[in-house]
């Protein structure tokens, strides 16, 4: 592998240049969160499968738009996934360290370039070498070798490997930490409010409803996680251009793909966060819709995590009462919560009936 080009990384042409900047910042949410859900399930080979897709189309977008750099970076990612594949590699907490590091080493490369300044304290060299052999090692040697590969790029070592006796308890992150980060979730929502008046109170209206569903199931999910994911499930709306996504009138297929995007920037976000795993999964989730027909993944059935199917109930009902708004209507509760039930095929029928008996239940007490 010739790594030339990672030594001084150039521009050869500034539009196709852009355009690959603009794919790349499509590719890393979504690669950030199929790692993530790799390691609650690192056989999933679906998902393993996305991974390289993802990757793959990194370096082929690179090719095409003669960004070279890219090239010998990735090419030892996509060994190392061609080997879990097939069977003969698992993603480690580790591995999965270091694909985050070539993505994020990547990303700050090209805003590098984009700002006329020197990657050369990213050590690129160094971590394409590393990558490169990384691919031809045995199962047994990779976590030490993933360690010191972190370890030369970055500096530091890698607290798995040098704390490995580490507990649950002694990285569970304080009551006071969670509460901290609770507060800064409900404050980007308030701010998303903000952007119209429509919007005014749905922050409070979501949550007392998503809490009340899981309540009146069972609590089978986490209150906490669920909180959070109520917050943070449509943050990615605000990296969309506000025109669209305020926009009363039928979408434009290139608009409507514009908007599946959104979803992936906060899960992306809360992924990276410690302690918020669940939470990532429900906000990338709660497009989808039990026959499969929905968004980003086309997930179907037991594939979706409950705390989605809480929030995809939540968010069409408040979707249907703002709809009856822009129209000049009233709010009426019977007409969305019909709406909402006429959509059978894609909401899950077992949290439909907890959820209309807690919109039943606020009706009567005058609550909607």
């Amino acid at each position: 592998m010739n790594y030339d080009s990672l030594l001084t990384p150039k521009i050869h042409d500034i539009n196709t240049f852009q355009d690959f900047r603009e794919s790349l910042a499509d590719h890393a949410p979504r690669i950030e969160q199929i790692i993530a859900e790799l390691k609650r399930d690192p056989g999933k080979m679906i998902l393993i499968s996305d991974l390289f897709r993802a990757f793959h189309n990194i370096k082929g977008d690179a090719g095409l738009c003669r960004v070279e750099f890219v090239v010998p970076l990735v090419h030892g990612i996509e060994t190392l996934l061609s080997r879990m594949r097939a069977g003969e590699l698992q993603l480690t907490e580790v591995l999965s360290e270091v694909l985050l590091l070539t993505l994020d080493r990547l990303e700050q490369a090209v805003e590098s370039l984009s700002n006329n300044s020197s990657a050369s304290s990213l050590h690129l060299p160094t971590l394409a070498r590393g990558l490169d052999g990384l691919s031809t090692l045995q199962a047994e040697e990779l976590d030490p070798a993933c360690s010191r590969l972190i370890e030369a790029v970055t500096g530091f070592k890698h607290a798995a490997v040098t704390l490995p006796d580490r507990t649950r308890a002694e990285v569970e992150r304080s009551n006071e930490e969670r509460s901290q980060d609770l507060r800064f979730f409900r404050n980007m929502a308030l701010q998303l409010e903000m952007r119209s008046p429509l919007f005014r109170g749905r922050t409070a209206r979501n949550l007392q409803l998503a809490l009340a569903t899981n309540k009146a199931a069972g609590g089978v999910v986490s209150s906490t996680q669920l909180e959070a994911a109520v917050y943070m499930h449509d943050i990615g709306m605000m990296f969309l251009p506000e025109s669209l996504w305020l926009k009363v009138e039928r979408m434009s297929d290139t608009e409507r793909a514009q908007l599946v995007d959104h979803p992936a920037w906060a899960a992306g976000l809360l992924a990276r966060m410690d302690g918020w795993q669940d939470a990532s999964t429900m906000c990338l989730q709660h497009h989808e819709s039990i026959e499969g027909n929905g968004y980003p993944n086309k997930l179907s059935g037991n594939d979706i995590v409950p705390g989605a199917k809480i929030l995809a109930l939540v968010d069409a009902f408040e979707a249907v009462m703002l709809k009856h708004s822009h129209r000049g209507q009233n709010k009426s509760v019977l007409r969305a919560i019909a709406e909402v039930n006429a959509s059978d095929q894609q909401f899950d029928p077992d949290w439909i009936e907890p959820f209309n008996r807690v919109i039943r239940t606020m009706m009567e007490n005058g609550g909607l």
